[in-house]
């Protein structure tokens, strides 16, 4: 290897994405790279989606390298290939589902639901193969969320099979296709438990690259059975910065590490109230407890979502607002929280991009 290709392989492999945290070296993210006297020719491909991001890391990398270049032209091909990781306890992974991502909270009431459908929508946006299982039998609200009119239900194949309902681009299950808003769902947990299971490997997913599971709130049954039967390959714990909801979240990343479930992060809601008047910004439920929370464990604020009324009136009517404003801040915040959770799937524990063998039988 000649010492200029030496100087160019060390330049690019020491770059690092915003959203990856890592540089690409330690990502395995460079697949080639030839230099000839007049040209580079790179090949960089990340574990994560990119899409509305794409040009920017195109135009960093360039600037990155242009110091060593001297004078070379740089063809760089910029590309993403999301792969299958580990679940707990190496349980065998779902058909057609490559990576199962729970979204979680200790409480109810901190916008879980709210924040699952917006990172499943900036996911789709942002080039990935998406499903969302609404897995709250008791009270499920996906289907409002969407704005699926009352009444969808799913079609079914072969007596047995549910095809996902599509919406906003999404492949979407809930219990709320199955039943009406005048019948509550009345069951003991093991039932209950019983429903997400059956959900989970009776609706004909199509080769997805995230399936976005929507928690109940809490660390009971629903969410025991979710650790043991079905194979998660990471958490995001939804709070809000309050104290109490902190306690609670704790608990909710506490149970994920008992059960070897990774958590790729946190996501802070309504962590400040911007006026919509005079712009004022004020942290009405306290600040600097998520970040205290990710630091303690080992984890990072995916990010700190304002208390807004957008948000919220969106979400009531059917439209997430990452589908519904797509240019506004609250959705590039949500775009930012998809990436950042997606490419922290992306490394292994130990911080460095995993493939998976390929075995023949």
């Amino acid at each position: 290897m000649s010492t200029a290709e030496q100087r160019i392989r060390q330049q690019l492999g020491e770059f690092i994405p915003d959203d990856l945290g890592a540089s690409l070296a330690t990502a395995n993210a460079v697949s080639s790279l030839t230099v000839t006297d007049s040209q580079v020719l790179a090949e960089v491909t990340l574990g994560y989606p990119v899409g509305s991001v794409r040009e920017t890391l195109v135009a960093s990398i360039r600037e990155h390298l242009q110091p060593v270049l001297e004078g070379r032209e740089l063809v760089l091909n910029l590309q993403s290939r999301i792969t299958p990781h580990r679940a707990q306890n190496s349980l065998p992974a779902l058909d057609q589902v490559a990576n199962v991502i729970a979204i979680a909270s200790g409480k109810g009431g901190v916008g879980k639901s709210t924040t699952a459908v917006n990172l499943a929508v900036a996911l789709q946006a942002e080039g990935a193969r998406v499903g969302l299982l609404d897995a709250d039998v008791f009270g499920p609200s996906q289907p409002l969320m969407l704005g699926m009119p009352e009444g969808t239900r799913p079609e079914v194949l072969e007596g047995k099979y549910f095809v996902p309902v599509e919406a906003h681009g999404v492949q979407t299950m809930s219990m709320g296709y199955l039943t009406t808003k005048q019948t509550p769902v009345v069951w003991r947990g093991p039932k209950a438990s019983g429903a997400l299971v059956q959900m989970m490997e009776q609706t004909r997913w199509h080769e997805l690259d995230y399936l976005l599971v929507d928690l109940p709130p809490g660390t009971g049954d629903i969410q025991l059975t979710l650790a043991q039967k079905i194979p998660v390959a990471g958490a995001v714990v939804i709070t809000t910065p309050q104290d109490i909801a902190l306690l609670d979240a704790i608990k909710g990343v506490e149970m994920f590490r008992k059960v070897d479930i990774r958590v790729l992060g946190i996501v802070e809601n309504m962590a400040v109230h911007i006026c919509s008047q005079c712009g004022h910004q004020e942290h009405v439920f306290g600040q600097g407890g998520g970040e205290r929370m990710a630091r303690d464990y080992h984890t990072q604020v995916l990010a700190a979502l304002p208390l807004s009324l957008r948000i919220r009136e969106q979400a009531d009517s059917g439209k997430p607002v990452v589908a519904a404003n797509p240019d506004s801040e609250e959705a590039a915040l949500y775009r930012q929280a998809a990436r950042r959770m997606a490419a922290r799937l992306s490394l292994t524990e130990e911080g460095k991009r995993a493939f998976p063998k390929i075995t023949q039988h």
